[in-house]
């Protein structure tokens, strides 16, 4: 008896879409939310001139599949026909055994001959050949439109190389930003000015600053939490912290690495993998050494321990953040920061309860926040979002943003009680060479700004304040765009 058949996959099919019968997408599917990501897609999706395909890639219950149940949901609501819409999970056994032809006929045989339609792809990854498929249907379908979604990127950058030039547009789908949290969860919003720039501080007036962070304020309590658990939408909806960390230990961890990496990688030892996470999970934030690495877990070679931290960065589970040249001035040698990718991953692996009341854990875990959220911010327009350290050890800068045409942004992180700033630290020597200088603080009180003895401004902003802020201006952003 075959393993898969032509009456087999029209009942998956017909399962996965059932908007062919009703019209509509299951609002349980949909969610009431739209991300940031689900904005850009359906532009990217809308220039139908450039004829690519929309690839949304993020780490895994970040929400990717829930994005395109809203695009099929938008283009249902703007009338296009609901046969014309197909989405198909290439992670469903049967799917994923029968392959892209024989998927893609039988649903062009029984549900919609013409090939003026959607496809939408979850996990395409684990089709074999894909990227191939993607440049068939590129190539022989021009009315056809594609969304398809990816865990691994190396697996795209590698089918990009040999056969995807130019035929598809990467959309980044981070885990919730602070902003993203607190609209999710329907948060008191602060009322805030529209055109309100990060920018626009420093030349604000103390009383207009203090008056800020009165409607900041509101969402100040729920800042702890997103720390612990709020990276993702279903486990910030969650009424069980508790429980909501051990899904992410078994259903994200696990599944990423004792599966989709063993599989995508041909690795054999997935308990390796698991130990040099969970050293990378300790580590987050700090410079590390793939010698020590190697030295200290035992049995891992130099280049197994290197090819494990490329794999993992490329299922969305860690950031490399990598030196920045600052002029004249002397870079250490060139070794990688690490940062978990989201804070709600590391406290699940380490279980740590202590997190939140270890000063120096919490300093650690805003920093990793910062990180993810100025990554995400940038990703479009900067060459590069690393870090400074120069020739003594104290003379470090943990995050600068490498933009063209501009000079660098300076962020440290310094989130603890008293936060002081001397002339001989690196960012009151580097700002002038500076587009902003800003230093992350704790207090709300901190909020305002530090002139050096040569005249430049450094904005100190606590850390809440200044995620929220970014979301701000990203929505903005997308609200213009979308008039």
């Amino acid at each position: 008896m075959a393993v898969t058949s032509r009456e087999g996959i029209l009942k998956v099919l017909s399962a996965y879409n059932p908007w062919w019968k009703t019209g509509v997408v299951n609002p349980k599917l949909t969610g009431s939310y739209k991300r940031f990501a689900f904005y850009e897609a359906m532009n990217r999706l809308e220039q139908k001139f450039l004829r690519r395909a929309v690839v949304l890639t993020g780490a895994r219950r970040a929400g990717k599949t829930t994005i395109q149940y809203q695009m099929i949901g938008e283009l249902l609501n703007r009338g296009v026909a609901p046969q014309k819409i197909v989405y198909i999970s290439m992670d469903h056994p049967m799917l994923k055994l029968s392959g892209f032809y024989e998927v893609l006929e039988c649903y062009h045989e029984n549900i919609y001959a013409e090939q003026d339609c959607y496809y939408f792809f979850d996990e395409v990854q684990y089709a074999p050949d894909w990227d191939r498929w993607l440049k068939v249907i590129h190539d022989i379908q021009p009315d056809t439109q594609v969304v398809a979604t990816e865990t691994a990127i190396p697996a795209l950058v590698r089918g990009n190389r040999e056969s995807g030039a130019g035929r598809w547009l990467v959309v980044q789908v981070p885990t919730l930003s602070f902003y993203e949290y607190c609209e999710l969860l329907e948060m008191e919003r602060p009322a805030l000015p529209q055109n309100l720039k990060i920018s626009s501080l420093p030349g604000m007036t103390q009383q207009e600053r203090n008056r800020l962070m009165v409607q900041l304020s509101k969402i100040q309590n729920h800042f702890n939490r997103y720390l612990q658990v709020g990276g993702f939408p279903e486990l910030a909806l969650s009424d069980n912290d508790l429980m909501a960390q051990q899904i992410m230990r078994e259903d994200v961890l696990y599944k990423v690495l004792r599966r989709d990496l063993p599989g995508l990688y041909n690795i054999r030892n997935s308990g390796e993998l698991e130990r040099i996470f969970l050293y990378l999970c300790n580590s987050s934030s700090n410079i590390i050494s793939i010698d020590a690495i190697a030295k200290e877990i035992i049995g891992i070679s130099r280049p197994t321990v290197e090819n494990y931290i490329q794999y993992l960065e490329s299922v969305n589970l860690i950031f490399q953040s990598r030196p920045v040249d600052m002029g004249d001035k002397k870079v250490q040698k060139a070794r990688p920061k690490i940062y978990i990718a989201d804070g709600a991953i590391r406290n699940a692996v380490l279980m740590n309860d202590s997190l939140l009341s270890d000063p120096a854990e919490m300093e650690r875990l805003v920093e990793t926040s910062v990180y993810k959220h100025v990554a995400a911010f940038y990703y479009q327009q900067a060459t590069a979002v690393g870090y400074f350290r120069g020739g003594r050890r104290d003379e470090c800068i943990d995050i600068v943003v490498e933009c063209p045409n501009i000079k660098n942004v300076l962020i440290d992180v310094r989130f603890r009680e008293n936060v002081h700033i001397s002339e001989d630290d690196a960012v009151s020597k580097l700002c002038k060479d500076s587009s902003a200088a800003i230093v992350i603080t704790r207090n709300p009180d901190d909020f305002g700004i530090h002139k050096t003895a040569s005249g430049n401004d450094i904005l100190l902003i606590p850390a809440f304040a200044f995620l929220y802020l970014l979301g701000h201006i990203e929505k903005t952003a997308i609200m213009e765009r979308n008039k």
